[in-house]
C-alpha cells in the first residue's frame, strides 16, 4: 500500500494517463497519414477509428490528399550530382516512378513493376541512382 493522500496519488496517475493520451493522438495522427500517403480515404480511416467520414477528416486533416493538390503535383524534376531525373505519377494508380539520366550519360529508370506510394520516395530512389552515376572527381 501508497503511504500516501489517496487524492495525490490519484491525480499522478491521472497526470500519466494525460502524457500517454497526447502521445496515442500523436501516433494515431502519423498512422492515419500514411494511410492516406498509400490512397486510404476519409471513408476508411473512420470506419478502422469507428467515426464518420466527416469525424476522419476533422480529426486528421491532413492525413488524405485532395484531388485538387494532388493533380498539381503529379510530377516533378530532379538534379542532382550533374544528372537529372523525373518523377511523374501515374493518374491510374495514383503510383510514383522516375526516369533519369546520370552524369555520366547512363539512363535509369524504376522497374517496369515498381511504383512508389509518395513523390519524395520516388525522388529519393532517383537521387540514389544519380548519385551512383555521377562523373568521378580524381
Amino acid at each position: 500500500m501508497w503511504e500516501a493522500d489517496p487524492v495525490e496519488v490519484t491525480l499522478s496517475v491521472l497526470a500519466a494517463w494525460k502524457v500517454v493520451d497526447a502521445e496515442v493522438k500523436r501516433l494515431t495522427a502519423i498512422a492515419a497519414g500514411t494511410a492516406g500517403s498509400y490512397g486510404a480515404s476519409y471513408e476508411q480511416l473512420g470506419a478502422v477509428w469507428g467515426i464518420t467520414r466527416q469525424g476522419a477528416r476533422k480529426k486528421w486533416p491532413e492525413a488524405v490528399s485532395r484531388p485538387a493538390a494532388t493533380a498539381a503535383r503529379t510530377s516533378g524534376a530532379l538534379e542532382l550530382c550533374g544528372g537529372t531525373a523525373e518523377v511523374t505519377q501515374e493518374p491510374s494508380s495514383g503510383g510514383w516512378r522516375w526516369t533519369g539520366k546520370g552524369a555520366d550519360g547512363t539512363h535509369g529508370a524504376a522497374d517496369a513493376d515498381t511504383w512508389y506510394a509518395t513523390k519524395e520516395e520516388a525522388a529519393a530512389h532517383a537521387g540514389a541512382f544519380l548519385k551512383e552515376h555521377a562523373l568521378s572527381r580524381a
